[in-house]
């Protein structure tokens, strides 16, 4: 299926659902897609690097006086409609960053090199773009996602469509973010490129650490298609409790929830922190140079460096980025230690005999003391009496999920509007999802497309005022939607 025989992608309400059959096959497809395109001779290197752009802005009642009846649109054009307000003044650049792979990769592959970059673009991001008319980033990125010359180059990772965070959104609901983006993807891009998506990016980087919730994160992957997940080096630990061994390597990421199931997923690991400075000054590439091949599941393979960040924001990516990139796609290109995309990488090592049973295994962070603790206890009960043990002794415990803004919460402080969140997500599940509306019903696109915006991570993270009104207003719409149509 085509990307056009997914409807509504540029309309008021974006492709978010409607067409699982088509999603759940192109996830479901079997092996290798990226190997056969690849030419990077994995057998003969001694590292690699990869990095990876994250790019998101919010979708926000902003369009007209009142906040009650504005028009929902990008915080893009809300930028561009505004520019001398605050730092609005970069919407323009931010604009440019948002297209400029789509030229820096034929660049270089004109020139002979062999340029490598993952994508993450929140569903916001995409539905704003083209709700503002940016046709011209969509087809720049277009051709380096469908062109056959150039797709080998850029990957793609999966997200939450509303950039939500995966430790306090509903699990029913984030399931519904991930099966979104995927739709919104396809309906832009077409089901095949969709089948070449394997991996995923968690917003805020943001792994949950409750056990029952990092479960089900672990399962939607799973059910959804996606081989691998990207995480934080500090939001791990290994299974020891101790930090993690060798960083450069892919694990296994393990998921024991209250009934004593577990579930895993090959997990690559971010290290250090989120300055857009690494990326930004290409870091990755200059610790890759300083490793070397290890033993894996007893085989040797190249150890990768592998980092991400906003590809927007900041001075360092919006104009040292691009000068820096280029000139280490030319010097690494060939070399012995490459740029790579991690689903390439992933199917080499399989080919070779490693796959996700030979990886060394991590968890969550603070589950060693939880299962030290409940031992063999299983259940909801005995796991919250252990949990809030736990956290009445400290040391640190928490189980408010790891990401790269370890300082900040996302659950602590955003009372005031966690329970409007909370309370449209139960009632989407009550006049929704429990009387069995189809996926299909425009009433159903609707409502999930609004109960998607609420739950955009801007509205805590920059906690209270015109943020936090917004994310409100959202949630009074979506009230009003699933009191009025069902």
């Amino acid at each position: 299926m085509t990307a056009d025989e997914i409807s509504g992608c540029g309309g008021d309400v974006p492709a978010v659902c409607g067409a699982e059959e088509v999603v759940v096959e192109a996830m479901g497809r079997g092996g290798a897609v990226w190997l056969g395109e690849s030419d990077v001779d994995f057998g003969g290197i001694r590292s690699a690097f990869a990095i990876a752009l994250h790019m998101h802005q919010p979708l926000i009642p902003a369009g007209g006086e009142d906040l009650r009846t504005a028009r929902v649109i990008g915080n893009l054009e809300y930028m561009l409609n505004h520019p001398d307000s605050g730092d609005n003044h970069n919407a323009t650049v931010f604009r440019r960053c948002y297209q400029r792979m789509g030229e820096f990769i034929p660049q270089l592959v004109r020139e002979g090199r062999r340029p490598r970059v993952m994508l993450e673009y929140s569903g916001c991001l995409l539905h704003g773009l083209l709700q503002m008319g940016a046709e011209d980033v969509i087809e720049s990125l277009r051709g380096i996602t469908c062109d056959r010359e150039y797709r080998r180059c850029v990957e793609w990772l999966g997200g939450a469509w509303g950039h939500a965070v995966a430790p306090s959104t509903p699990v029913q609901d984030y399931r519904l973010h991930v099966r979104a983006w995927q739709h919104h993807f396809a309906a832009i891009f077409g089901a095949e490129a969709l089948g070449r998506v394997r991996g995923f990016s968690p917003a805020e980087m943001a792994l949950p650490n409750h056990p029952d919730v990092c479960y089900e994160f672990v399962r939607t992957l799973r059910e959804c298609g996606y081989r691998w997940v990207l995480v934080q080096e500090h939001a791990v630990e290994g299974m020891d409790g101790g930090p993690v061994g060798d960083a450069h390597v892919p694990h296994r990421l393990i998921a024991r929830n209250s009934s004593g199931q577990e579930l895993g997923i090959i997990a690559i690991i971010k290290t250090q922190g989120s300055d857009t400075k690494l990326v930004g000054q290409m870091q990755p590439y200059y610790e890759a140079l300083g490793l070397s091949r290890r033993e894996v599941g007893g085989v040797s393979v190249p150890p990768v460096a592998v980092q991400i960040s906003d590809g927007e924001n900041g001075g360092v990516m919006m104009n040292e980025f691009p000068s820096k990139y280029l000139a280490v796609m030319a010097e690494a290109s060939g070399s012995g230690t490459p740029p790579v995309n991690v689903t390439e990488y992933l199917e080499y090592l399989e080919s070779v005999g490693v796959g996700e049973e030979s990886l060394p295994t991590i968890r969550p962070i603070h589950q060693k003391r939880i299962w030290d603790r409940l031992g063999d206890g299983v259940g909801v009960e005995a796991l919250a009496a252990t949990v809030a043990a736990l956290e009445r002794e400290g040391h640190g415990f928490h189980v408010e999920g790891g990401s790269w803004t370890n300082n900040v919460s996302w659950v602590r402080g955003y009372e005031g509007v966690l329970g409007p969140m909370e309370s449209v997500s139960a009632m989407f599940a009550e006049k929704v999802l429990e009387r069995g509306v189809s996926p299909c019903d425009p009433r159903y696109r609707n409502a999930l497309y609004h109960l998607l915006m609420t739950q955009t991570s801007c509205y805590r993270y920059w906690g209270e005022g015109r943020w936090t009104d917004y994310g409100r207003e959202l949630c009074r719409r979506t009230m009003e939607i699933l009191r009025h149509d069902f």
